[in-house]
């Protein structure tokens, strides 16, 4: 209690011992008083004096204020007056003046009431029940205590509330709160809930969060809104920042849409008042959250793609190349822009088509190198320039192709009408300001970055130094510059020059072996390599020294000995007679261990204080530590290690050449498998058609017999009435024997239908039979085997077939014979009615009878004509199924065709494999000895020539597999 007292050792003692006594009684009428309007009053009192006499009350008070929480919520004023007491006690935002030595007791007294009204979980799990509370006089001064808590011990109160039931839940309802006070003040909250707790952040976002917070941007006027939007913006920064799941959420929500409207800054004449700059500029690194580096590449190049398919890409270009724009909103844009572009080919693609509003029209990447070079421009403004010239080559072969050619003599304007981009890093290259040597030295670096191609392509470059002289090129011109050194008066760092050349030709030379024969071909530039490394300089020339000790390393290490003076071994022999090994490694580790190495390699923006600190480039700190190990390890080869390596080298290009053609074999052999199957796949479409076709035929074919049926029916009922006229119809000379035998030759002619029938579906089986055999998979002797039936089921269907032709023809012989005799009959039939009556009767009973034979005999002639038609239609049916039987027969020699020649195809792919898989094996041994002697010899065995091996042998597993299925074929 004294040492607390002590804390406010600037009031007299006097006056706060009468001060501590009023605020004791008035806490004793809070604790015992049964009246509600006694204890209102008394917390008003305590809430008056809370200000002043921060600690007293705070000591004395807050357990009676936090009874007055739990016990009084009926009544909203009391409620109030002890949550603002709380307030002025924990909160260190209204603190009065102290003196300098106090403030920091003062706010360690806001910790330390902080951690005892938090101690008890209950108290804030209390705090979040009263937000539920719709009286302005209750929630409005929760919102704040709960600030204040999460202010002073926020990871503390972030995880009480996370583990609190529908904790965040309650907070998100502020945002909803009509009240504009209450509203704002939860957006102040749920920052600082937010920051730097990722399970919070995620709530928060599934809660609705990024809607909410866009329709306040949206309703207070987007940038041109107040300090509402900002404090809106930097929350959604912490929910998004570092946060993958809430990024995609982001995106996926279709919320990167609703950003776009928010960078229409209207004409330049509108104004960039102090607030509009803050949003604005809060907005793009809003931009640059969602597609930083550091997020994950899948990520980054999403939201990448949205941005352009939005127009929001296209919208912050109009930014970058208006007018009127503040020079810190411009240098934010173009960082902005630089991250939406970087490694994605279709915003790279379109950012090079953006051209500024000049007469004539410049391409943007030129307007932005001029403001680089220039060296009035600002500092932080050139350095976004080169992060956008940078981010714009990142990954894009096709624009450094686009840069180098602009310096090439092909491509260059004769006329001098309009300035290239590749005219102005020249400039900048050569020029006295040695900020602008340093830029254009890494834009152009940047230019040939994994790019073997373009490094060939600029030893074309041809320079035309002075009027008179022969030009010369710009890898001699960069290394006349680099030994001239301190000679020209140059503005700005001393060594800032040579550091950005000897960067651009270390990243020239390396996986460039005719750009290293260029290089070694000036007999000027090994000594002026060797004197620097070898020479005692001051501590600011080590790190030069350490770059020639790099440079000279990579001119070894990519030196493929078409030059004899400068050989691998002579250059190393040189480097232990002049500099000596330790020596020249100690040089080279310089570059490591510098101070401002580990910055740059931390992040790839440029990002410096000052001119001065701009030394190294980030993606030249990959390469330093990429060359490092493989220097220090050449240089302490020997001559016959080196060309043992250079063997196994050789030895593993043929065997990667060996193995890219078999894999092209294979890739053609894959091709023509894939159209064989496809060839199958059409066959049995086609056969499934003529499938269809026979089961049509076979359903009218039952329909005609079911018709057949029912006139043999009726037929038979005919023939019982007709029974009792038999001898009158042998009278008449009719004969039932002849009508009996034609029924019967009917009765055979439907057998030999169904016989027909049988055959047809066993002929349709053995095509299925052999369909199946075809599409299954099996060996080669499995092949060969059905093959061999298929052959012998073929002939006996041959057989079949000329079987059934003949019977087909004498059935057709058969029923011409029994249409003439039918037709003998019927004549015989009239003839006899016409021209003998019946003898005994008399003329009306004659004319009777013959009205009656005429009668029979015309049932008897429309029960001829019927069965006339029906042997016609079993005709037609006849001709029908035959020529099925010919079409089936001709699609059965089409399959088998098929299947003779996949079979050769299958036999002849097995032996290509087998040849291949011997081919593999032998290769495999061979490198499986070389490793052998490498590791014989010293020579560690490198990572990737296991992964190589271990590669090719998942791909021979790969081409066995293929092998099996396509002898399954």
């Amino acid at each position: 209690m004294n040492f607390l007292r002590g804390v406010m050792g600037g009031q007299s003692a006097g006056p706060q011992h009468t001060e501590a006594e009023t605020i004791q009684k008035l806490c004793d009428r809070v604790a015992s008083s049964t009246l509600l309007d006694d204890r209102r009053n008394a917390v008003r009192a305590l809430k008056s004096l809370s200000k002043k006499y921060r600690l007293e009350v705070g000591i004395q008070a807050m357990e009676h204020l936090i009874h007055v929480l739990q016990t009084d919520r009926s009544d909203s004023e009391i409620i109030g007056y002890a949550l603002d007491t709380l307030y002025n006690i924990i909160s260190n935002d209204e603190e009065e003046e102290v003196e300098e030595n106090s403030t920091r007791q003062s706010e360690d007294l806001g910790s330390q009431f902080t951690e005892i009204f938090i101690k008890q979980q209950e108290n804030v799990t209390l705090l979040l029940s009263l937000l539920e509370e719709f009286d302005f006089h209750v929630r409005w001064p929760a919102v704040k205590l709960l600030t204040s808590l999460l202010k002073q011990l926020g990871p503390q109160v972030q995880q009480i509330i996370l583990v609190s039931p529908m904790g965040v839940s309650r907070l998100m309802d502020l945002l909803a709160d009509s009240r504009e006070v209450i509203r704002n003040d939860g957006v102040l909250l749920l920052q600082a809930l937010t920051r730097s707790n990722g399970a919070i952040q995620k709530i928060v976002a599934f809660e609705n969060a990024f809607e909410r917070l866009l329709d306040i941007i949206t309703e207070e006027g987007n940038s041109d809104g107040g300090i509402v939007v900002e404090d809106c913006l930097i929350l959604l920064q912490n929910l998004l920042k570092n946060n993958n799941s809430n990024q995609n959420f982001f995106k996926e929500g279709s919320y990167i849409q609703r950003m776009k409207p928010w960078f229409h800054v209207g004409d330049e004449n509108s104004g960039w008042s102090a607030q509009k700059v803050t949003n604005l500029h809060v907005m793009l690194q809003l931009v640059r959250v969602l597609v930083s580096p550091t997020n994950p590449p899948g990520a980054t190049s999403s939201c990448q793609k949205a941005m352009f398919q939005c127009g929001l890409l296209q919208q912050l270009c109009t930014i970058l190349m208006a007018t009127g724009v503040p020079a810190d909103i411009l240098t934010e844009t173009i960082n902005t822009v630089s991250e939406v572009i970087r490694g994605y080919q279709v915003n790279q693609d379109y950012f090079a088509s953006v051209n500024a509003p000049s007469n004539p029209p410049r391409p943007a990447i030129v307007v932005l190198l001029m403001s680089m070079v220039n060296e009035r421009q600002p500092f932080v403004l050139r350095c976004a320039v080169l992060y956008c010239f940078q981010c714009f080559l990142y990954k894009n072969q096709k624009g450094q192709g686009e840069i180098v050619s602009t310096l090439l003599p092909s491509t260059i304007d004769a006329t001098g009408n309009s300035v290239s981009a590749g005219q102005l890093l020249c400039g900048g290259l050569f020029s006295t300001d040695s900020l602008s040597n340093w830029c254009a030295a890494v834009a152009l670096a940047h230019a040939l970055q994994e790019n073997a191609t373009q490094k060939e392509q600029l030893l074309r470059v041809q320079l035309a130094t002075s009027i008179g002289n022969p030009p010369v090129s710009l890898l001699q011109q960069c290394t006349n510059i680099l030994s001239q050194g301190d000679k020209i008066d140059r503005r700005g760092s001393k060594i800032q020059t040579r550091v950005g050349l000897l960067m651009l030709l270390c990243t020239w030379l390396s996986n460039c072996p005719i750009a290293v024969t260029h290089f070694l071909h000036n007999s000027a530039n090994v000594p002026f390599l060797t004197g620097q490394i070898a020479e005692n300089l001051g501590e600011e020339e080590q790190l030069v020294q350490g770059l020639c000790a790099l440079l000279l390393g990579i001119s070894i290490y990519f030196n493929d000995n078409s030059l004899e003076s400068y050989m691998k071994e002579k250059l190393k022999q040189l480097i232990e007679k002049r500099i000596g090994k330790e020596n020249f490694i100690e040089k080279l580790g310089f570059i490591s261990k510098h101070e401002l190495y580990s910055r740059a390699s931390q992040k790839p923006q440029p990002n410096f204080p000052s001119p001065e600190y701009m030394i190294f480039d980030h993606e030249f700190t990959k390469l330093v530590k990429e060359l490092e190990g493989v220097i220090t390890k050449a240089i302490y080869k020997s001559s016959e290690e080196d060309k043992k390596e250079e063997e196994v080298k050789k030895t593993l290009e043929q065997h990667d050449s060996i193995v890219t053609h078999y894999k092209n074999m294979i890739r053609e052999q894959d091709l023509q498998l894939e159209e064989l199957k496809q060839q199958i796949s059409t066959l049995k479409c086609q056969n499934e058609q003529l499938q269809t076709a026979v089961t049509q035929q076979v359903s009218q074919i039952q329909q005609h017999k079911d018709q057949y049926n029912l006139l043999k029916v009726q037929l038979g009922k005919d023939n019982q009435h007709q029974g009792s006229y038999s001898d009158g119809a042998q009278v008449n000379g009719i004969q039932p024997e002849e009508v009996g035998r034609l029924r019967e030759e009917i009765e055979e002619l439907k057998s030999n239908q169904k016989l027909l029938q049988s055959q047809l579906a066993e002929k349709d089986s053995l095509i299925e039979n052999l369909k199946s055999s075809q599409a299954s998979p099996g060996t080669n002797e499995q092949s060969s085997a059905t093959a061999s039936r298929d052959s012998e089921q073929i002939a006996e269907l041959k057989q079949e077939l000329a079987t059934l032709k003949s019977q087909l023809n004498s059935q057709s012989v058969e029923i011409t014979k029994l249409q003439t005799e039918k037709q003998e009959l019927l004549q015989k039939t009239e003839t006899f009615a016409k021209s003998v009556p019946a003898p005994g009767e008399s003329e009306a009973g004659m004319a009777a009878k013959t009205t009656d034979v005429e009668g029979r005999l015309s049932a008897l002639l429309q029960e001829t004509k019927e069965l006339k038609n029906e042997i016609k239609a079993l005709s037609e049916e006849r001709t029908a199924i035959k020529e099925q039987l010919d079409a089936s027969n001709s699609t059965i020699a089409i399959l088998q065709n098929e299947k003779n020649k996949l079979e050769m195809d299958v036999t002849d792919s097995k032996k290509e494999q087998d040849d291949l898989l011997v081919l593999l094996a032998d290769q495999d041994q061979k490198i499986f000895s070389l490793k052998n002697k490498l590791k014989e010899l010293g020579h560690p065995v490198e990572e990737e020539d296991e992964l190589e091996s271990g590669d090719q042998d998942d791909e021979e597993d790969e081409d066995e597999d293929d092998g099996k299925d396509q002898s399954h074929i």
